[in-house]
């Protein structure tokens, strides 16, 4: 039978609750019952004066705006408040009515600028999320898997100054130093003046829409600027700790960093799984000596074809020194400023070695073997690796850090950034993470029933119950064959 729509339908006047036009399942009662949100007032009350001036927006009304942007991967903070707008569901979240007016797009971003900018606040909502999903027995941190992801900056990639800037030192640069001249004292070598070190220039492309990104090389084609987000997870995907950068630090230089924020939000893990770009003398030694089991992949020699790689040459740690293929002493002359022990061959023996082809290019016939001061650490990261425990562990990151940052990506709006600014990018890296446990967390206490009574969680045990106990229907047995 053809029905028609009333005319009059858009006209009529109903009386109604705005939470009858919420759907039970909805994600924003799983984050409203998930956390109590009032602890955004104690992390902002001093930003607002108590008695004085024109009334503020609801400060947990700013966030929950921002939340939902994120949540639910809304490109723009304009096109968020559009769509509050015209959904019940946000405006039920936000706490607001149909006719109330909804604040406005530029509000959220003055807020930043004139109460939270370089403060904590953003970094404190994290940890508070975070925590709730700790006491709910959520985060199994006993492993954690720390990796890096690009994100296009806000930036014109044709719009760029080539400049010189001075090389950043690294951060364990002074315990490098002390190092290397306790071993040259070993070797009975007269210590390094460090200070007399050049200083060393690289020429950098800064760009001049958003001058903290950097450059990212994707292939020997495509180019752009981009910030790099170092990442921390747990075994179910729950993100521990994250830092933002510009794409031009390379990824082994954040381990310690974030290894940090991990430590002070959920403890200190027995194992780190991290990728090739991890594997580095220093990062073995931090990991090692915290006594905390480094699970990290293989990595092939960069040996180039047709020569005899690093292994063949056997090292005599009694002689400290190195055996070549050709059962020849390569002996030990000098540690460099960058930690590397140097060992050097006799010219006059390799110059008739049947394997110099094999062995060396050198003018003067002159083979060089370099080991670093920490590389007995990377032996033992290399020793684990073969372990059961160490494979079991890193087979794992394509499910928990590759997801996460697949979601980050896919979910919640960040292929590019929307802001500009090392600070502000920070700031939006630390929500998305907040956001991103906020709604795992949510879906696993309602799936679970923390948060009250779930009546798709009952239904589906009664039709198991019926199913087990040979009921078609509800209100009869199943017949029996007889």
């Amino acid at each position: 039978m053809l029905t028609k729509d009333k005319d009059d339908i858009r006209s009529q006047i109903e009386m109604l609750c705005l939470d009858q036009l919420v759907p039970e399942d909805h994600l924003v009662r799983k984050l409203e019952a998930a956390i109590d949100f009032n602890f955004i007032y104690d992390l902002v009350s001093d930003k607002y004066c108590m008695d004085n001036g024109r009334p503020s927006i609801d400060p947990v009304v700013l966030f929950k705006i921002v939340f939902i942007q994120y949540v639910f991967g809304i490109k723009s903070m304009r096109q968020t408040i559009d769509e509050i707008q015209t959904n019940t569901a946000y405006r039920w979240f936000i706490k607001y009515g149909l006719n109330e007016q909804i604040p406005h797009f530029t509000t959220v971003g003055k807020n930043y600028v004139r109460r939270f900018k370089d403060t904590d606040v953003f970094e404190k909502i994290f940890a508070k999320i975070l925590e709730k999903a700790v006491s709910a027995g959520f985060v199994k941190a006993d492993a954690v898997f720390i990796d890096a992801t690009h994100v296009k900056a806000n930036a014109n990639k044709k719009k760029f100054d080539k400049v010189l800037l001075e090389k950043e030192a690294r951060n364990y640069q002074e315990l490098l130093e002390q190092e290397i001249n306790e071993d040259r004292e070993l070797h009975d070598k007269t210590p390094l003046d460090m200070s007399k070190k050049k200083t060393e220039l690289k020429e950098t492309k800064v760009n001049r829409t958003d001058p903290d990104s950097g450059v990212l090389r994707k292939n020997e084609k495509e180019k752009c600027f981009a910030y790099s987000f170092h990442t921390a997870c747990d075994r179910h995907g729950f993100i521990l700790g994250i830092a933002a950068t510009a794409a031009n630090v390379h990824d082994s230089t954040m381990l310690d960093e974030v290894l940090e924020q991990v430590k002070k939000n959920v403890g200190k893990p027995e194992y780190v799984a991290v990728d090739a770009g991890y594997k580095t003398p220093y990062n073995c030694k931090t990991l090692i000596d915290q006594e905390i089991r480094p699970v990290m992949p293989y990595t092939r020699p960069m040996t180039k074809t047709g020569f005899f790689k690093k292994y063949e040459f056997v090292y005599d740690e009694y002689y400290d020194c190195y055996i070549c293929p050709n059962n020849q002493k390569l002996s030990y002359r000098t540690t460099n400023r960058e930690g590397y022990r140097e060992y050097k061959s006799d010219p006059q023996i390799c110059k008739n070695c049947p394997y110099l082809s094999q062995c060396t290019n050198s003018k003067d016939y002159t083979k060089l073997v370099t080991c670093h001061i920490w590389a007995h650490y990377v032996e033992e990261a290399e020793h684990l690796r073969h372990t059961d425990l160490n494979k079991e562990i890193y087979a794992k990151r394509k499910e928990t850090i590759e997801r996460v940052f697949a979601d980050m990506k896919e979910k919640h709006g960040m292929r590019w950034t929307t802001l500009r600014g090392l600070k502000r990018v920070s700031a939006q890296a630390m929500l998305i993470a907040a956001c991103m446990n906020l709604k795992k967390m949510a879906n696993w206490m309602w799936r679970s029933g923390k948060t009250g009574p779930n009546p798709h969680i009952l239904l589906q045990k009664l039709r198991y119950f019926m199913k087990k106990h040979g009921f078609r229907h509800w209100w009869k047995p199943c017949l029996s064959a007889n």
